[in-house]
């Protein structure tokens, strides 16, 4: 019998990702729909709840990485590139962009993770460059009275990646 379920159990591991991949296929227009229309009212959501989640505030300093990770998920890093690896956005001929990222993800999961790692390095370079310079010669007094408000930005523009996919999959 424990014979018998661990097989099952393996067959099941193998074969559910295929099985569920068929069904992307199978169903590709109604979950770019549906995952575009998931974005926009995320992106309204946000508009009008302007409040951040406290549980982020409570991860303590010492556990940096962490709290890395859960902003990272919460703002949807990575999710942008999830229709690219699964091949459900075309590739225009004019968007070399894409083309590029496509042909990144097809070759290896280890080139993936260095083009993540790569990107990863570049951000925090770009940022911290860009914070010890408004530090340096802007003074933190610029920050206060130039202020805008990036989660408006964000939420819009959820909005506007959203409407763009779901037009795109009609």
């Amino acid at each position: 019998m424990a014979l018998a379920f661990g097989h099952l159990v393996a067959m099941t591991v193998v074969l559910l990702p295929f099985a569920l991949m068929t069904a992307l296929v199978d169903w590709q227009t109604e979950i770019r729909v549906g995952a575009g229309l998931v974005v926009v009212a995320l992106g309204v959501w946000l508009l009008f709840n302007r409040r951040h989640p406290r549980f982020l505030a409570r991860v303590p300093p010492s556990r940096l990485a962490l709290w890395s990770f859960l902003v990272a998920i919460a703002h949807g890093a990575g999710l942008m590139l999830v229709p690219i690896y699964l091949g459900l956005c075309s590739v225009v001929e004019t968007d070399a962009g894409h083309r590029a990222a496509t042909a990144l993800i097809a070759r290896t999961a280890a080139l993936s993770i260095g083009v993540a790692a790569v990107h990863t390095g570049a951000m925090i370079t770009a940022g911290g460059a860009l914070a010890f310079g408004v530090y340096r010669w802007l003074g933190l007094r610029f920050l206060s009275k130039s202020w805008f408000d990036l989660d408006v930005i964000w939420a819009l523009s959820l909005v506007l990646v959203g409407a763009i996919g779901v037009f795109s999959a009609l």
